[in-house]
């Protein structure tokens, strides 16, 4: 990892780098990027690289990509001669001031304010996804690439090679798979990652999804992070899990039986504020079909071994403790969503909120329902002063504008699965 200017410039002029990719992403959390030449990068790191900034809130306004040095990755799928490297960037105004729509500075100032408290914050992601055959002019089909289920080997599991090229070029980049295996889906993934600093993670997982995509298109296939694109088979989910250290103790181990205060306070904190944020967690109209199906979860509640609670406490040694959020899916953008979950947490340690056993377990019938569409989840979090106090007003403008023009569309189409498919199947 390279964390200055003149290291990243040294690398570029001694490895043949002859493009860089400037990359960052929309307010959905897809990948965007500016290609520029070896010879611009020195005024890229000092002034910036110039762009249209209508792709972030649909303003023709001049913003400027500033990249960070420190997350510099060669791109091991494009020629060993003349290589290409990205960076993630920060998003400037011409003025130099931030641009207070980039969720990403968002994150990175949270996490400023937590390690001044004295914590350190990790996070790990299970990614689901679904690779498709395609049809003979390339183009997506809803055919499954297999009907293989859960763990399952091949030549049932025909995902089995796509899914290690996958894994191969993560490592190559310096990313984290830890393990990947295919679920219960016909065609359907899973590739897991160590945890990782929180702003890393969120990197890492907006890029993920243009790496599957690439690595299926290179084997003929497509890849979709569509949260349910099949009516009859499984979702697609992104489970998060949190690890918080402070004094180089998880605030999730447990003590004398039972889980730290500290910890129990943050869980509080995130089950206290689900409902306001869910719509930012699942952020289309397609994600609400999962809830409830599998083990997608359905209510909000808590656990230690069922596997479709909302929030799951593993059993783990101390150094590795942690919580489990399963309701998100892989269409959020991952930087709002790290914050939010954050800033819940930690309301909850400053509140010292107390955590209700009421929502431990399975009894299903006494627990809150998570909301059952992104219109009522969109209305939760309009209403929420959490949610207004935790993200910049401009970015919720743009948020919450696509949310009603999203919804509006939705209510008028007359076949909703026919709209979900244009919208999101191609391009989630």
């Amino acid at each position: 990892m390279f964390f200055s200017p003149k290291d990243v410039i040294k690398f570029v002029e001694e490895n043949d780098v002859k493009f860089i990719r400037l990359t960052f992403s929309d307010i959905l959390g897809n990948l965007k990027n500016i290609s520029i030449m070896p010879n611009g990068l020195a005024k890229a790191f000092e002034n910036g690289v110039s762009f249209d900034g209508v792709v972030l809130d649909g303003k023709h306004a001049d913003l400027l990509l500033f990249p960070d040095a420190s997350t510099l990755s060669v791109l091991p799928w494009r020629p060993k001669t003349g290589r290409v490297v990205r960076f993630f960037c920060y998003i400037k105004k011409p003025d130099g001031s931030d641009y207070k729509g980039d969720a990403r500075e968002g994150l990175y100032l949270e996490l400023k304010k937590i390690r001044e408290l004295g914590y350190n914050c990790r996070i790990s992601t299970e990614c689901e996804f679904y690779l498709f055959d395609t049809d003979e002019n390339g183009e997506p089909t809803k055919k499954p690439h297999d009907y293989a289920g859960y763990l399952d080997v091949a030549p049932l599991d025909k995902c089995e090679n796509v899914r290690r090229e996958i894994c191969l070029m993560f490592d190559e980049m310096g990313f984290k798979p830890q393990s990947s295996r295919h679920k219960y889906g016909c065609g359907q993934n899973e590739i897991d990652f160590r945890s990782s600093e929180v702003l890393t993670a969120a990197d890492n997982m907006v890029h993920f999804k243009s790496v599957v995509k690439t690595v299926a298109a290179q084997n003929g296939l497509y890849a979709s992070f569509m949260p349910k694109p099949l009516n009859d088979n499984y979702g697609s989910g992104m489970h998060i899990s949190m690890f918080i250290e402070k004094d180089g103790k998880s605030i999730f181990s447990y003590d004398n039986g039972d889980m730290n205060d500290e910890g129990r306070w943050f869980l509080a904190g995130v089950l206290n504020r689900l409902k306001e944020i869910t719509c930012f967690l699942n952020s289309t109209t397609n994600s609400y079909k999962r809830f409830g199906m599998g083990l997608a979860p359905k209510y909000i509640n808590y656990s230690h071994d069922e596997r479709s609670s909302c929030i799951r406490i593993p059993y783990a040694s101390c150094d590795n403790a942690r919580i489990e959020i399963r309701s998100a899916d892989s269409a959020c953008n991952p930087y709002i969503v790290f914050k939010l979950l954050l800033k819940a947490g930690f309301e909850g340690i400053e509140q010292k909120m107390n955590l209700n056993n009421s929502l431990l377990g399975q009894s299903y019938d006494k627990f809150e329902k998570l909301p059952e569409s992104l219109e009522e989840a969109y209305r939760l979090a309009k209403e929420s002063e959490f949610v207004r106090s935790s993200i910049h007003e401009d970015l919720l403008k743009i948020i919450f504008n696509y949310y009603e023009d999203v919804l509006e569309k939705y209510n008028l189409a007359e076949d909703k699965d026919a709209f979900e498919e244009e919208i999101y199947f191609r391009y989630v």
